[in-house]
């Protein structure tokens, strides 16, 4: 019998929560060398990365090293209408805490999620075959529900982080879910 969504956002959460500061420092830098070497970070120009919390993959090495490389970065800012929106960062950006408790950029030029090249995105669990569990939200499905209905992979490409211990034997997808291209995982 498999998990429900619910049980296996709990257990893959416990399981990421009991990496201590310094395995999640090491992860996270393996993680990070995969993905600035990935040929889609390499031609993208306008990236969304999540700022991170607590216990996930960090992500503010990728982030400087987008700018780096004359990139755009963009964060996602949750509205009200249950959709995400994508707000340049730099490092000037001033942040503030949202309802959730995630940071948000305070300013920036605002894209729709149609404009990106890749995102990377959070994600509490996942498994072989690229189906992601979230928060629970669902803020993510129906902001990328226009991905649902490509013939092929063009853009963004949707590219879930997360720590070798969140991966899943099986997730049975929602009809609404939204499938990433890959995992990149330590």
């Amino acid at each position: 019998m498999s998990q429900s969504q619910k049980e296996i956002r709990q257990a893959a959460r416990n399981a990421r929560a009991a990496l201590s500061v310094e395995e999640r420092d090491v992860r996270s830098r393996l993680i990070r060398e995969k993905v600035i070497s990935a040929s889609w970070f390499r031609h993208a120009k306008y990236i969304a990365c999540y700022l991170p919390s607590a216990d996930e993959v960090n992500t503010w090495e990728i982030i400087a090293r987008a700018w780096a490389m004359k990139k755009r970065v963009f964060a996602p800012i949750i509205e009200k209408t249950s959709h995400m929106q994508f707000q340049e960062i730099t490092a000037k950006t001033e942040l503030q805490r949202n309802r959730f408790g995630l940071f948000e950029p305070n300013d920036g030029e605002m894209v729709s999620a149609r404009m990106l090249d890749v995102v990377l995105a959070p994600l509490v669990a996942f498994d072989n075959k690229n189906n992601r569990v979230g928060m629970g939200g669902g803020y993510f499905d129906r902001t990328f529900s226009f991905l649902k209905h490509r013939n092929a992979w063009t853009r963004p490409k949707i590219i879930g982080l997360a720590f070798a211990c969140q991966k899943v034997e099986e997730i049975s997808p929602n009809p609404w879910d939204i499938q990433l291209f890959c995992v990149v995982t330590d």
